[in-house]
């Protein structure tokens, strides 16, 4: 069930552009998929694969066994990516993948809360060791930051009327599973629009992972971590799959491959004046039909790819 969850795989792969002695950060582990195909690609070379699930970690440890001395195993979120890497004396990187789709055992898991298909306690936490989940988003945050979260996390057009149901159910008792949260979205969203465009719930629960886990926030400031990592000729692919991170992304690598303004009319461009980032994919790249045909979660994948240049 690992397997599955690692799209755009070889395509990545080719992004990264791998030197057998390289040093390589894969800052999303998951089921391992991209990690394995790094660490087979390298001899004296080095991994550094983060994830913050104990459970995701222990699969990967096995997967990659015939890879021992090559990788390095960090239990952390990617937003200390700096620090947890400076503690293994590593200040620069040749390559950094991010995959930010959620991975299979954590949806398949229906304990974890983070599906609506399952009837499991509100949680969704990456992190299990932290406190706060979504049972507090749900029941403590207010009706103006339910609908905000809703509408700019989750793009859902009901926003105010599923947090205002919730704002009522949970004066009567607090909402502590998923199917009751299933439920009141189902009763908040008018039947024509239920018949369409998906899971009613898909919206609002994305929206929930993503507050819970402060996954926007964390993303924005890990890629710019990660952009200063690189060594020169070092190159920077992160796949999204939704539009709030492609978003970021974009305008990260936007921001840092543009010169800064300078007087109109100069024959060349002063060194030190010279962009950061050289951009390797103008547009992203997308799933081919072959994988679209085999894994449906491919079907909104993105990936961007840029290479450092100073």
């Amino acid at each position: 069930m690992f397997e599955h969850e690692t799209v755009l795989k070889m395509e990545s792969i080719e992004g990264l552009n791998i030197k057998p002695d390289g040093v390589y950060v894969d800052c999303t582990l998951g089921g391992a998929g991209h990690s394995e195909e790094i660490a087979k690609r390298l001899t004296t070379g080095q991994l550094y694969a983060f994830d913050q699930d104990d459970v995701a970690l222990a699969h990967a440890k096995e997967r990659l066994a015939p890879y021992e001395g090559r990788v390095t195993f960090i239990k952390s979120n990617f937003v200390h990516l700096k620090e947890e890497l400076a503690q293994h004396g590593v200040t620069k990187v040749d390559g950094v993948l991010f995959d930010l789709g959620v991975s299979s055992p954590q949806l398949d898991e229906a304990e974890r809360g983070f599906s609506y298909n399952y009837d499991a306690p509100l949680d969704m936490r990456m992190d299990r060791s932290r406190e706060f989940s979504a049972y507090h988003v749900v029941n403590e945050w207010s009706f103006g930051e339910l609908a905000r979260i809703f509408f700019t996390y989750g793009e859902e057009k009901f926003s105010k009327q599923i947090a205002r149901k919730i704002e009522q159910a949970r004066a009567d008792k607090p909402i502590e599973t998923t199917f009751e949260l299933v439920d009141l979205i189902k009763e908040a969203i008018p039947a024509p629009a239920r018949r369409k465009g998906g899971h009613p719930a898909k919206r609002t629960f994305q929206a929930i992972r993503i507050a819970v886990n402060d996954e926007l926030n964390v993303f924005d400031r890990a890629v710019q971590d990660a952009i200063d990592l690189l060594a020169l000729n070092g190159r920077i692919c992160v796949i999204t799959f939704h539009s709030l991170e492609d978003r970021i992304c974009k305008q990260v690598f936007k921001e840092r491959s543009q010169h800064p303004p300078l007087p109109p009319g100069l024959p060349v461009i002063p060194k030190e004046f010279e962009p950061e980032l050289k951009l390797i994919t103008r547009k992203p790249i997308v799933a081919s039909e072959g994988e679209l045909e085999d894994n449906r979660r491919s079907r909104s994948a993105k990936l961007r790819v840029a290479e450092k240049q100073k």
